[in-house]
């Protein structure tokens, strides 16, 4: 058995939940915010106050939870017993909802789209399905993609908006080029999508400059930063990223501009880069333009990071970058392996991601990890290269700790919001627990994911959304997808319900709650063929 913690406890507001007999895995480092020294793991309680955030955590049974006296009598002094409702774990695992550091969740109606393509035709054929997509199906698209996420036990999510400029690649330049330009409508209604399935989120969205003059391009970004935070509730808004493009991009100015928004707003950047073997020469070449630049440095992140070249990776760490790794992707696209065994040793911050559900199909963080952690072993012939717990923390607090969130998820500790999973190895059934951590990483899976709590509420339970929202988010999803691609002329091989799609085409639906009216107008459905 570990060693004995000591107990911590915020008993300023009266307590929402009361979990006990759980076995923890709060994946808190000794130095973290909360004035608890946590063993790895062990059999104990947590409390959550009634703003959601942890209050309490710690072995054994939790002490008699107290009330200040300003929720009674603010004259008495008394002290009241308060647990909220109890969650009896019965012995099952409980550790941090997992965090997503790199994210396209309206992509989750596009799964097995370009299934044995690279990269660039993938992105095309993936453009192409959305091509038409109006801002109020983008609103569905994400709202599913986001409960989807939730169901999987991903509670936070670094999430790059569809771009309101619908661009198109061409294998012959090498470039993206605009097809269509929507209304800003088109990315602000997926900030309502995620904001309306509850789940925590950095909205990230592209300049797009290229299509833009360059005061159009600095107003519409700043406008979007400004409509992310009044759009999304506060306890779920973890802030603005900037999209970083330069992959795509045809001049340095690109880069320039990232730079400058950096500085003058304050917000990151995660770029794309070096994710594919195709033309890479060109895409490394790319790299010089963000040092020049000036955008590299703690607030910038490169996600995949598959192909870099020792002087890329050597000044990347120098100016404090982090990388974003999605494992399951870069496996499913042919795009390579990023040694991020080397990236670590070296001093890289490394964070994870599920990446589009198009292009992992399913959004299984404990898949992600497995296959993160299998394919370094494989890659260094080296079983101990990388263990269970330290992926782990690299899907939970890493991810949180590169996008600069870490003092409000990513661990169990007194202070931050009461985002965890209930995971029992017993349900179904994979033997004795030999190692704590080695049972969660290696032998559960979303078989094992019993229910999951976001702010100390029950969000959903076996792969279930506990939210009205649920069984409209599919519905639409589905009657909206098969008619762009019908209207589009793209094959689906099989639609199932076709008939209670058809019947579900009007009325149609815009969002759960009351928004700024959309620019486009509502798909209709009911002229689908």
């Amino acid at each position: 058995m570990p060693h004995p913690t000591t107990t911590a406890t915020h008993p300023a507001r009266p307590t929402r939940l009361t979990v006990i007999n759980a076995l923890l895995l709060p994946l808190a480092d000794p130095a973290g915010p909360s004035s608890t020294t946590h063993p790895d793991w062990y059999l104990g309680w947590m409390t959550v106050g009634d703003d959601g955030l942890i209050s309490g955590i710690g072995p054994g049974s939790p002490p008699p939870a107290t009330c200040p006296p300003s929720c009674d009598d603010p004259t008495s002094g008394a002290e009241h017993t308060m647990h909220g409702e109890v969650l009896d774990a019965r012995g099952a695992m409980v550790a941090p909802g997992f965090v997503s550091a790199h994210s396209h969740i309206y992509t989750s109606g596009l799964r097995g789209v370009a299934h044995s393509q690279t990269l660039y035709p993938w992105v095309r054929a993936n453009g192409e399905a959305l091509l038409d997509a109006s801002a109020d199906d983008m609103y569905w698209y994400t709202l599913h993609g986001s409960l989807d996420f939730v169901n999987n036990g991903i509670t936070s999510a670094y999430n790059f908006t569809h771009s309101r400029v619908s661009w198109l690649y061409e294998p012959e330049t090498g470039y993206n080029h605009p097809a269509r330009i929507h209304g800003t409508d088109h990315v602000t209604r997926q900030f309502d999508g995620t904001a309306d399935s509850g789940i925590r989120v950095v909205n990230s969205f592209r300049l797009d400059d290229e299509a833009f003059t360059e005061t159009e391009t600095l107003d519409t970004f700043a406008e979007m930063v400004a409509a992310s935070a009044d759009r999304t509730p506060a306890a779920q808004h973890l802030g603005e990223s900037i999209m970083g493009a330069v992959q795509w991009s045809s001049h340095r100015r690109s880069a320039e501009l990232e730079a400058q928004v950096m500085r003058n707003l304050g917000v990151s950047n995660q770029a794309h880069f070096v994710e594919t073997a195709e033309g890479i020469e060109f895409q490394q070449s790319k790299f010089e333009w963000y040092e020049e630049a000036g955008a590299l440095g703690a607030r910038f992140l490169f996600g995949h990071f598959v192909h870099p070249t020792d002087t890329m990776i050597e000044r990347a760490v120098a100016a404090g970058c982090a990388m974003v790794w999605q494992p399951t992707s870069n496996g499913r696209l042919g795009s390579g392996i990023a040694d991020v065994a080397r990236f670590r040793d070296a001093g890289m911050r490394i964070g994870m991601g599920l990446d589009d559900q198009s292009c992992t199909d399913v959004s299984d963080p404990f898949q992600n990890m497995r296959i993160g952690m299998y394919t370094m072993r494989a890659k260094h012939s080296d079983a101990g290269i990388m263990t269970p717990r330290e992926v782990l923390r690299m899907h939970t607090l890493g991810s949180a700790e590169v996008l600069g969130v870490e003092d409000r998820v990513g661990s169990l500790e007194v202070g931050k919001h009461a985002d965890f999973l209930l995971v029992d190895p017993r349900h179904p059934d994979t033997g004795p627990v030999w190692d704590v951590f080695a049972t969660y990483v290696m032998a559960c899976g979303l078989r094992n994911l019993q229910q999951v709590y976001i702010g100390g509420e029950l969000v959903s339970t076996q792969g279930v959304a506990t939210t009205s929202l649920a069984d409209d988010a599919s519905a639409e999803l589905h009657a909206r997808i098969v008619h762009r691609a019908r209207a589009a002329g793209l094959a689906i091989d099989y639609v199932p319900d076709d008939d209670v799609i058809a019947a579900r085409t009007a009325p149609t639906r815009a969002s759960a709650r009351p928004v700024a009216a959309s620019s486009e107008a509502t798909a209709a459905l009911s002229e689908a063929p």
